[in-house]
């Protein structure tokens, strides 16, 4: 009897989390799966192939993005009255950008504990190449992106200033001299002892052109989720203001956030399938771990503590102290989401399934949720900013760059600004990390140096 009271309990269980079971089981096989066929030398192709299931499981997760976010930020905010919807923005944001900078305070203080650089050191430091964007630029274009000028193509691109090289050719010597002739060339000789030449040389006197980085406006791929979030938000408040006339608008924003959930639910039953092929697809992408590790073992080490202790001590102990509850209850019913997005390295990509864990595992208030979530997915990127700014430190280290005190709250301010930037996408820390890097005078071209572990950190 007591053997059929376990099994009782252990099927309940099941019953319960068997879509947590399952993607648990997924991620391990995904790893197993990876580094098993690592051996078998598959060739580039083979390997897109064999990816391609994990590839339409991102597709189908970006594909309920744009219609989660406008959703459910419209008829979110239109169900509040003005001053409980200002009362929670302010709330909202001022938590996200603390958590954000104690993220920073965190990766700052393990980089300094740890000092990973000094396994990586280089011997000589390189001149290094003038960077495609500076801090300036990329900063304005956060601003830009808030403001889009075209709803439609902010659904699949961003703005971002480009640097684009121009070659201004000096005048030459020869034109100087004489302006029918284009060019003149001096042979020179040397001559030994006996007065034999022994090797004749030219010199052009051509002054080489000068090269100027002028700015010009383009865009990136990628969904631009700031700009829509703050669309999104402005039209919610106005409807919300509008009372019944807005009403049409705001039944509609509503039925479509319900249906786009229980899309989610039909798709989500895919997701261990597809885990599997994402995570083994991607270990197949790594380069030789032993290598990786000997120069970046020490680095990823650095990130991986910094990331668990901000994560899974600092804020679930916020969690307690504002709550009272526990924040292993809390964890537990969002274990999915952060299962999923470990898997698809995408905030953006995870915001369905975090949608339905909160509703209905955390059974936290849907008006609450719809606002929060959107904009927390957009600019409360705790790990991206922990991240850029250990990298920051590391490629300072590497160079054997001393950074003074002043340039360490340089580098948390801009990691904070920078993640804010970043999109919810796999390696855009990598776009947004040339803000960090130029605030302080590091060489851009370094950041090669943690391109091979950077979507595993």
């Amino acid at each position: 009897s007591e053997l059929c009271k376990v099994w009782g309990r252990v099927k309940n269980v099941c019953k319960q989390n068997g879509l947590l079971i399952l993607s648990v089981l997924a991620v391990v096989i995904g790893c197993l799966l990876g580094f098993f066929l690592r051996g078998k030398q598959l060739s580039e192709q083979e390997v897109k192939y064999f990816q391609f299931p994990g590839e339409l499981l991102m597709r189908m997760l970006k594909m309920l993005i744009l219609p989660l976010v406008v959703s459910s930020l419209m008829s979110g905010l239109a169900a509040l009255d003005a001053k409980c919807s200002s009362r929670l923005g302010i709330m909202t944001i001022s938590y996200y950008l603390w958590t954000t900078f104690v993220a920073v305070v965190v990766g700052i203080v393990m980089v300094y504990i740890i000092h990973p650089g000094g396994a990586a050191q280089k011997e000589d430091s390189e001149d290094s190449k003038k960077p495609m964007t500076s801090s300036a630029d990329a900063l304005l274009d956060l601003i830009r992106n808030m403001f889009p000028a075209n709803l439609v193509q902010a659904t699949f691109q961003q703005y971002r200033t480009q640097r684009v090289a121009e070659l201004i050719p000096k005048p030459t010597v020869a034109q100087l001299l004489d302006e029918t002739t284009t060019r003149r060339v001096y042979i020179y000789g040397i001559q030994d002892d006996n007065g034999t030449d022994t090797q004749n040389f030219s010199l052009d006197l051509t002054p080489p052109p000068d090269v100027i980085m002028k700015t010009s406006p383009g865009t990136s791929e990628g969904m631009n989720v700031l700009g829509i979030v703050i669309f999104s938000a402005t039209m919610g408040i106005m409807l919300g203001r509008m009372g019944p006339n807005g009403s049409a608008l705001v039944n509609f924003c509503q039925s479509l956030n319900e249906a786009v959930l229980k899309i989610v639910a039909i798709v989500i039953w895919y997701f261990p399938f597809g885990i599997v092929f994402l995570v083994a697809g991607k270990i197949l992408e790594m380069d030789d771990p032993s290598a990786m590790g000997k120069k970046l073992g020490f680095y990823a080490i650095t990130v991986v503590m910094g990331l668990v202790l901000h994560g899974l001590f600092i804020l679930p102990a916020m969690y307690f102290f504002i709550t009272k509850k526990s924040p292993i209850v809390y964890i537990r019913g969002i274990l999915q989401a952060l299962l999923i997005s470990l898997a698809t390295s995408s905030s953006s990509a995870t915001l369905p399934i975090t949608f339905k864990c909160l509703l209905e595992n955390n059974h936290i208030d849907r008006r609450i949720i719809r606002f929060v979530l959107p904009v927390g997915a957009t600019i409360n990127m705790d790990g991206t900013a922990l991240y850029e700014a250990v990298a920051a430190i590391f490629i300072a280290q590497v160079n054997n760059y001393e950074l003074d005190f002043g340039q360490i709250i340089t580098i948390s301010i801009t990691a904070t600004a920078a993640s804010i930037g970043a999109a919810g996408i796999p390696q855009a820390g990598l776009v947004t990390m040339v803000i960090v890097l130029t605030s302080v005078g590091l060489p851009t071209d370094d950041i090669t140096l943690i391109i091979a572990v950077d979507w595993a950190l």
